[in-house]
């Protein structure tokens, strides 16, 4: 565990390329606010773990902030987007983690499993480390069913492509305790998916570019489907098509939390 005089540093232990957030992540510390109703979540599946590690924590949007915590990030973008009183910082990669076997009660890891090079190492690492495991993730494949993907379907093929299956995570943490996190239609945090019954959010750059999934797309495809998104807003396309989404109040995007016993 950190000493308390290191709060709020950050010890460098990433020794191979810039992370993936260090080009895409600048802005995410607005654009990425926590859903409090997801929060609760994630604080119910943490229980009473005392010492928690936060793998792949970014700005640290849902640390608890009544438990001892330590971050680690690899990506400098995100680190330097942390607020000075968050938990401290180490910068490092999820595969090799810097930490003595069940130095914490918990280690979570929310939505950036899709992001490791090394799954295996990185779920290994987790249970090495911990003995209560936290995950949040998602269904690629319902990811690749969202509306957004009929205008850029460049989404479905990348989602596909890059995250885990939730089967897969599973098994890996030896755990079948899986909850469905759905998206309510007022979302804080700017996933993906939040913004399912608000097209027109979409229209906005800045709301684009803290989703992942389409910051690391090819710009003139997206751009291209921006353009149609908006014409088929405007004269009412995407209201026949899919406007039944308005009698919903929450919506299935494939997140899912996965907790496991090491």
């Amino acid at each position: 565990m950190l000493e308390e005089g290191q709060r709020g540093e950050c010890r460098n232990a990433v020794n191979d390329g810039a992370p993936v957030y260090d080009q895409i992540g600048v802005g995410y510390v607005t654009g990425r606010q926590p859903d409090p109703r997801w929060m609760r979540q994630i604080e119910s599946a943490i229980g009473d773990g005392a010492r928690v590690l936060d793998v792949g924590a970014g700005t640290g949007s849902y640390e608890p902030t009544d438990r001892t915590v330590v971050a680690v990030e690899p990506s400098r973008t995100m680190i330097e987007q942390r607020a000075p009183a968050s938990a401290p910082v180490i910068q490092a990669m999820a595969q090799n983690l810097p930490f003595a076997d069940g130095q914490f009660d918990v280690a979570m890891a929310i939505l950036t499993v899709h992001h490791w090079e090394n799954v295996e190492a990185g779920i290994a690492e987790l249970r090495r480390v911990s003995r209560r495991q936290v995950v949040l993730t998602y269904d690629p494949r319902l990811h690749a069913q969202f509306w957004l993907c009929d205008y850029i379907p460049e989404i479905a093929h990348f989602e596909l492509g890059r995250a885990p299956s939730v089967e897969r995570l599973a098994s890996l943490l030896e755990s079948d305790v899986i909850r469905t996190l759905r998206v309510p239609a007022d979302m804080r945090d700017g996933v993906l998916i939040a913004n399912w019954r608000r097209p027109q959010a979409y229209l906005d750059p800045a709301v684009r570019a803290c989703c992942s999934g389409l910051a690391q797309l090819n710009q003139d495809a997206v751009d291209a489907g921006i353009r149609r998104l908006e014409t088929e807003i405007g004269d009412g396309t995407w209201e026949r098509r899919y406007g039944h989404l308005n009698a919903q109040t929450d919506y299935d995007g494939g997140y899912r939390l996965i907790t496991a016993e090491s």
